[in-house]
């Protein structure tokens, strides 16, 4: 593998025997094939491990990391990004998947404008049977104050090319954990810039906790007040603004 343009997938795996192979199978199909998908297991109880081993025994760029307790899907993306060896890190979950150009278009996005972070548009998979609920269009680019106030970067999108933002990791909170890396990535300076292209598909797992809409607000909150220590004005501010950009996102685009 050419290291130079090398990506790295990272993929936190926890009791996904239900679609892990779909997610899998949208990265094999890729037409981009510089890659590897570096799977890590947080402690599965189903037959996550099975699944995904028929994977690594037929593809050398597929591989599994096994924590030995259930620690979160922070601490999985973490382990994963250590062991990386690309110069991009890319992030798909255990559910969701790819179309088949992601990776070539958004490399090539990278590559001839030398943007260091980028997302693209998506859609929403809605249930067990694929149907299609709707695509959520990005912006050209979003700094630190605008990322602020949104959270239109579906972690799915993202591509970071680590030799233009440097190396990173994820804060160690159970939720919200992917919001916050963009977040700290943006107050360093860094700009995300957005492929307003549907690329990739994310699926809404009923029961899931990111389906859970009233957790995610008190969620929000704690990270802008404790994590990333907001102000009590500016957290009053740039929350009601998240909120608003969540209805507008979820009811009116």
């Amino acid at each position: 593998m050419n290291n130079q343009y090398l990506v790295s997938i990272v993929t936190p795996a926890y009791n996904c025997e239900d679609f892990i192979s779909e997610t899998i199978d949208s990265v094999l199909a890729q037409t981009y094939s510089n890659w590897e998908m570096i799977i890590v297991n947080d402690k599965s109880t189903d037959n996550t491990v099975e699944v995904i081993n028929k994977y690594v025994q037929k593809d050398s760029r597929i591989k599994l990391i096994n924590l030995n307790e259930n620690s979160g899907a922070a601490v999985a993306r973490n382990k994963a990004i250590e062991k990386a060896k690309g110069r991009f890190i890319a992030f798909l979950d255990s559910d969701d998947r790819w179309k088949r150009e992601k990776l070539k278009k958004q490399i090539d996005f990278m590559n001839n404008n030398n943007f260091g972070f980028t997302f693209t548009a998506y859609e929403y998979i809605k249930d067990e049977n694929n149907s299609k609920d709707k695509i959520f269009s990005v912006p050209e680019s979003l700094n630190y104050t605008q990322a602020l106030k949104n959270t239109i970067i579906g972690c799915l999108t993202v591509i970071i090319d680590r030799n233009i933002v440097g190396d990173f990791r994820m804060p160690l909170v159970r939720r919200g954990q992917d919001n916050l890396t963009w977040l700290m990535l943006l107050q360093k300076g860094n700009i995300a810039y957005g492929l307003n292209e549907n690329l990739a598909e994310y699926r809404l797992v009923n029961g899931s906790l990111s389906n859970n809409k009233f957790k995610a607000l008190k969620r929000q909150w704690f990270n802008y007040r404790h994590v990333i220590k907001l102000s009590l004005l500016k957290c009053i501010y740039y929350y009601l603004w998240y909120i608003f950009n969540n209805v507008r996102k979820y009811y009116f685009s």
